[in-house]
């Protein structure tokens, strides 16, 4: 069956199938493409951080980006939040209050986000109920699956019609086997399979740790993590290390063994000076390359420019580092 008859049979639901994805009108099976960063072990490795520089050098090659943060939390946004909890809260130009990640994309990207690029769990459960109400399910006894996944596709391809993005970036919030982000996996993972070979990109950003009385680096829990995010059908197509410093080639070669991931495909992403430097880390690493590579696209943009643009980000990189005056801000 190909792509198109197959969106034809589960836009439709019907006594006769248990399929139900609706597609926001325009959008077209296979034209976006899609990275998908998942985390691993624990929360606050960066993976805002980690996807808005992969999109950077993405942008760099002349190819449109589109950002998308998916929290686990039932608040409606994050304006109610405790921001000695949560982080402070950041807010979009047209008045989204969001995740602080949010900020960290715009700075990255330089780009003016809305409220199409911050999901929670209450906004998703709220539109599935207005729909039920409304009867849009003709009479199904509405679920998790195929229902609410559905409404999590549908918002994830929305984004790429009304932003007409080559690459959508979808950072799933908190860690694989959290309850609260269980159906975002879920969703995601019946994405890859609609959208097609070449169509999406998992990215698995884990944390290799190394505690002090043994002197060395551990891969265990990222390997029982993967594994736990392996069991939901998301296989990575590239993993992420985070640690406190290059994590030793034995590691990846064992992360890589237990996860069926390629060593090439497996990156050191350990703590630098400056969240700056990270694009051109990965870029060095040649991450982009391997990006491209899965989905099956190519730079749009000559070699000259983009040798331009990182002329630019280095710039402002050594200015960073060459600043010695300390500057007082004030807010009110």
């Amino acid at each position: 069956m190909n792509p198109e008859d197959m969106f034809a049979s589960v836009g439709e639901s019907t006594e006769d199938t248990e399929f139900f994805t609706s597609l926001p009108p325009g959008y077209k099976p296979g034209q976006t493409k899609f990275v998908i960063v998942v985390g691993t072990v624990m929360s606050g490795l960066g993976k805002g951080i980690f996807s808005s520089s992969l999109a950077r050098i993405l942008q760099d090659k002349g190819l449109s980006v589109a950002p998308i943060k998916l929290e686990g939390y039932l608040n409606r946004d994050s304006g109610t939040l405790n921001p000695y909890r949560h982080g402070e809260v950041f807010v979009l130009d047209d008045g989204m209050e969001c995740d602080m990640d949010l900020g960290t994309y715009e700075r990255m990207l330089n780009q003016d986000l809305t409220r199409l690029n911050f999901s929670t769990s209450g906004q998703i459960f709220s539109r599935v109920l207005e729909k039920e109400r409304k009867g849009e399910y003709l009479g199904r006894d509405v679920q998790m699956i195929p229902h609410v996944t559905g409404e999590v596709k549908y918002h994830l391809r929305q984004l790429a019609v009304e932003t007409g993005t080559d690459v959508v970036f979808v950072e799933i919030g908190g860690t694989a086997g959290d309850v609260e982000n269980a159906y975002y996996l879920e969703a995601v993972r019946e994405l890859a399979f609609e959208e097609g070979p070449n169509s999406c990109c998992f990215v698995a950003l884990t944390y290799v740790v190394e505690p002090p009385s043994l002197g060395e680096q551990k891969s265990k829990p990222a390997q029982l993590n993967i594994k736990q995010l392996m069991a939901v059908g998301i296989m990575p197509h590239i993993i992420a290390c985070r640690a406190s410093r290059p994590v030793t080639r034995k590691v990846l070669e064992k992360l890589a063994m237990y996860s069926n991931v390629p060593i090439d495909r497996v990156f050191s992403m350990h703590d630098v000076e400056t969240v700056y430097m990270i694009p051109e880390a990965l870029r060095e690493d040649g991450i982009d390359e391997t990006v491209l590579e899965t989905l099956d696209l190519k730079a749009k943009t000559d070699p000259k420019v983009e040798a331009e643009s990182r002329a630019n980000w280095s710039d402002y990189l050594s200015k960073y580092r060459a600043a010695s005056t300390p500057v007082t801000i004030g807010i009110t």
